[in-house]
């Protein structure tokens, strides 16, 4: 499975459902702001070791697993609309980032 196969069946779901108008970029974005929040929610009140623990409870592991599912969904169907290159922005920002901070020792 890679990343354009997925957006291709994000896009053809969507479509199925005349879905198209309603994926804007401010759309999607605040669908994947909010789908973020829901991955959150799961770990707001969990200690440091709680958090670290959370996929051993199969209830909750499911939970994470379906909203770090939708916050993919969201974020590829964005990059899609806007023309983004998913796996080059974020080679592109590591990048930068091993730029902006070498390692330490």
């Amino acid at each position: 499975m890679d990343v354009a196969k997925l957006q291709r069946r994000l896009a053809e779901f969507a479509a199925a459902r005349s879905w198209q108008p309603f994926h804007t970029p401010k759309n999607l974005a605040a669908a994947l702001s909010v789908e973020a929040s829901e991955l959150v929610e799961i770990f707001q009140w969990l200690t440091p070791e709680e958090s670290a623990r959370v996929m051993d409870d199969p209830d909750t592991a499911h939970r994470v697993t379906d909203e770090v599912a939708d916050v993919l969904a969201y974020l590829l169907q964005l990059c899609e609309v806007l023309g983004i290159d998913a796996l080059a922005a974020l080679d592109a920002k590591i990048d930068r980032n091993e730029q902006r901070f070498p390692p330490k020792g």
